[in-house]
């Protein structure tokens, strides 16, 4: 088992990852642009955070900031699907409890790099 797979940020990545087809899923034709954004976002944040466990100092939060900003992506992909009405907000209560444990897990390990 790799190092940054013992991180709890990185499960919880992992985690919402295997989530983000179902919410994919829920959201309408016509709004590809959405699935597309959520779909690249949801993968770089794992990819990121095992990225700069394997790197130090100035790299090591580069790429922990960079997973942050996917995290945060996520979030507004999720505030616009529910605000055109294309996703129930009880659907979205799981990912979005997930997305702020991540960032605020990133943003403690940005801080230690």
């Amino acid at each position: 088992m790799f190092g940054f797979q013992r991180l709890d940020v990185y499960r919880s990545a992992v985690r919402f990852l295997a989530l983000s087809p179902r919410l994919c899923e829920k959201l309408p034709r016509g709004f590809g642009e959405l699935t597309d954004q959520l779909r690249r976002a949801a993968l770089s944040i794992p990819l990121n955070i095992a990225e700069g466990s394997g790197k130090g100092g100035r790299d090591a939060a580069r790429y922990y900031t960079i997973a942050r900003g996917s995290a945060l992506e996520c979030a507004a992909v999720l505030d616009a699907a529910e605000a055109l009405g294309l996703t129930a907000t009880e659907d979205l209560v799981e990912p979005r409890e997930l997305l702020e444990r991540i960032v605020a897990m990133l943003t403690k390990l940005r801080a230690a790099a």
